[in-house]
């Protein structure tokens, strides 16, 4: 399972070490794809690792003469910046959390720092693109508003969420006292135009759901003249 993580020069040995540890950590979902290891120029006997996953970055250092190993774990939605820094020998691989805290390792094989760098800011994309459909929709949530993606969907639910249709008001006629009694005659029902203060507050609730981005500017003037025409 390891020899997909030993493309770009990364010491077997480390590698097995830290993927053995590594499926011990995994959660539910989670899954590696980039392991990198540190090497360096005279001595690299108990080099540090870094390993990306769908869900975090985690830094492996060796400790007791490597008859143990350290981690420190950052998931992606704390990682404000990530970058690689190539230097005469090797590069430098170093995140930065929300709440200050960076973490960092030198002398990685600058193919290596590339590819941590590639991994890391494709899975940034990501997480900022989960973190603006979090915000729209809570955005949503806040305006009570629902989202559409059929316009003319969105036209119908609206109006049917701006106007109730006023009940029907039933005139009665006193009868006659022919021999024969007629046919009652249908009673007329009457529409109540909406009332000024119910106009004003529909046109701010539609104004409302535009300026929070929910309907474009083509069903806000539509739906004004709607109001609008009733007057």
């Amino acid at each position: 399972m390891i020899e997909k993580f030993l493309n770009e020069e990364q010491d077997p040995k480390a590698v097995e070490k830290v993927y053995s540890r590594l499926v011990d950590l995994l959660s539910s979902g989670e899954e590696i794809i980039y392991i990198a290891v540190q090497k360096k120029p005279l001595v690299n006997l108990f080099p540090d690792c870094i390993a990306i996953t769908n869900k975090r970055v985690l830094f492996f250092t060796p400790a007791n003469l490597g008859l143990s190993i350290k981690f420190v774990d950052f998931v992606w939605k704390d990682i404000v910046d990530v970058h690689t820094k190539e230097e005469i020998i090797g590069a430098v691989f170093s995140v930065k959390t929300t709440n200050g805290a960076e973490m960092a390792v030198d002398y990685l094989p600058k193919i290596q720092g590339r590819k941590l760098y590639q991994y890391a800011q494709e899975r940034k994309e990501i997480e900022r693109e989960a973190r603006r459909q979090r915000d729209l929709e809570q955005k949503r949530a806040e305006s009570g508003s629902i989202q559409f993606d059929n316009p003319a969907a969105a036209r119908t639910t609206t109006a049917q969420q701006a106007f109730t249709a006023p009940a029907p008001v039933v005139v009665e006629q006193p009868a006659p006292t022919p021999v024969a009694p007629p046919a009652p005659a249908p009673a007329p029902v009457v529409h109540e135009a909406p009332k000024p203060d119910e106009l004003t507050e529909k046109l701010k609730k539609l104004k409302t759901l535009f300026d929070n981005g929910l309907i474009s500017q083509e069903e806000y003037n539509h739906k004004k003249l709607d109001l609008l025409s009733d007057l």
